[in-house]
């Protein structure tokens, strides 16, 4: 259980070395929050103006870096299913729980991103669920959808973290294309630092596809289904 405590962040934007359009935060406001598996903790969550994407993607600030060490930043895309209803399909809800405990120790920020089902949107990952059903790989049922394998594109995130005064950061992810992206516009990401393995009986054959198809960081001895 992660411990509650003030958030704290710069959201000094007067520099910005990536050179994208400025975003600029709209509204900062304290929150106590209370995850899934018991972790409390107070936030900051802040929204923004002049995203790239136009979407209402949220920051939440969590702890205070030492200034010896960039913050921790984790860019989650939302996902309906395992963050609200706890689908065993996916590890994206005990991501979620164990991303706020791990940035509110170290200090940093989760950048709530919303891009469900890996940008694709809600229904049609449920789609893509049921063609998964039927022996396709998540990857492969997006295609057969006629849809994008990764839709997803984290200008926003990086405009977001330019916002708050962030240029430099430990990613906690085992995405590299997230890591990639980040600094192909403009910031500093020092440290690839890997999240837990959450693995189910449900969720071992998607799990084993990200490693596969895209290089997750995940160890597939690890990937079997219990």
């Amino acid at each position: 259980m992660c411990d509650s405590r003030n958030a704290t962040a710069s959201s000094d934007s007067s520099s910005n070395p990536t050179g994208l359009s400025a975003a600029t935060v709209r509204t900062r406001v304290t929150v106590p929050l209370r995850f899934g598996d018991g972790c409390t903790v107070t936030a900051d969550l802040a929204t923004f103006h002049h995203l790239a994407d136009g979407q209402e993607h949220v920051a939440v600030i969590l702890g205070e870096p030492a200034a010896d060490r960039p913050p921790l930043v984790r860019l989650h895309s939302e996902c309906l299913t395992g963050d609200v209803f706890a689908s065993a399909r996916c590890d994206c809800g005990p991501q979620l729980c164990e991303a706020v405990e791990r940035i509110a120790d170290h200090g940093g920020v989760l950048l709530y991103l919303r891009q469900e089902g890996r940008g694709i949107g809600l229904y049609n990952k449920l789609d893509a669920y049921a063609l998964q059903d039927q022996g396709l790989d998540t990857y492969e049922a997006n295609a057969a959808l006629g849809l994008p394998e990764d839709a997803r594109d984290y200008t926003a995130a990086a405009q977001m973290l330019a916002a708050l005064g962030i240029f430099e950061l430990d990613l906690l992810s085992n995405n590299p294309d997230k890591a990639a992206q980040l600094r192909t516009r403009g910031l500093t990401v020092t440290q690839h630092v890997p999240t837990g393995v959450f693995t189910t009986a449900h969720n071992a054959r998607y799990l084993r596809a990200k490693v596969v198809r895209t290089q997750h960081t995940l160890p597939l001895t690890e990937l079997t289904a219990g």
